[in-house]
């Protein structure tokens, strides 16, 4: 396993809109939505080097270490939980594939700053800076870029169904979009008061997180509102139950539901799509890249 993988890879920030980049999500977790849980294999470490092999080999352009599940329901895990999940799994993502670009998915400011002292270059906020304000010191610091979602979740508006797992109902928005932009911007204000500069900051629209099926599906056709605010758009879509609930099929079987959401999300503006199946959806936005970034 090793560095005879790496392409040569952008470093941040990207040259955005040459074309889509590819996340892969590398989930710390047993309880992941999806099945993907690292934690569920028998050697934790290898697994995740292993899974990173592969979504290296197959295009991914940064790999999202992450130690808590954000599924509907789910429960909140403790720092020192998510620390000894996601650091060991950083430090040797990065001893062995060095050029790799790392991301950390947490919203806690501590588990951020461990992290990218153990060789992670950005931090993925799902909860925009709102959670702990102090995770914009520690990227103003490192000078890392970071990903500021868009979050309405709350307490009792998850509902589970066993075969489709959880979704989002009962949110209320006065304009969908329109309060979406707004409080995305509300993040930026934040970023800005804590010294990020624009040009680290990336917007995500929070596909699933406070959201029901037909909102999510309003959203992703919508998106160039998102794009229209002038910063990077990154769309997580893959496997989520909005397409779950829209085709009827379990998270296994989303694999075509998503190739649709990630090809119309690139159309509608996205500069980097979060998947679990890297080799698919890369060859899905090279090819939606092909058609609609074509040069004269």
């Amino acid at each position: 396993m090793k560095n005879s993988l790496m392409t040569e890879r952008p470093s941040p920030p990207f040259p955005w809109g040459t074309r889509t980049y590819m996340m892969g999500i590398l989930n710390v977790t047993p309880d992941s939505f999806s099945g993907d849980g690292l934690m569920q294999a028998s050697d934790v470490l290898d697994a995740a080097l292993r899974q990173a092999e592969g979504f290296l080999r197959e295009g991914a352009d940064i790999l999202d270490v992450g130690g808590e599940s954000t599924r509907p329901g789910a429960q909140q895990v403790g720092e020192e939980k998510e620390l000894a999940r996601v650091i060991p799994i950083i430090e040797a993502l990065s001893r062995e594939f060095p050029e790799a670009l790392i991301s950390v998915d947490t919203y806690k400011a501590r588990v951020a700053q461990q992290a990218l002292a153990a060789g992670a270059r950005w931090i993925n906020d799902i909860w925009g800076l709102r959670a702990d304000p102090d995770i914009g010191k520690v990227a103003a610091a490192f000078q890392a870029p970071i990903v500021l979602m868009h979050n309405r979740m709350q307490a009792g508006s998850a509902e589970l169904e066993e075969r489709l797992g959880g979704r989002i109902v009962g949110v209320q928005y006065d304009d969908l979009l329109g309060d979406i932009c707004t409080e995305l911007l509300e993040s930026v204000d934040l970023a800005h008061q804590q010294g990020i500069p624009d040009e680290l900051i990336i917007l995500d629209p929070g596909i699933g997180f406070g959201k029901t099926v037909p909102q999510n599906l309003e959203l992703l056709n919508r998106l160039d509102a998102i794009k229209a605010l002038g910063y990077p758009v990154l769309v997580g879509p893959s496997r989520k139950s909005f397409i779950g609930y829209t085709l009827d099929l379990p998270p296994e079987e989303r694999l075509e539901g998503t190739a649709a959401a990630v090809a119309l999300s690139i159309d509608r503006g996205a500069d980097i799509v979060r998947v679990h199946d890297v080799g698919v959806m890369a060859r899905v936005a090279r090819m939606t890249d092909a058609i609609i970034r074509r040069r004269d």
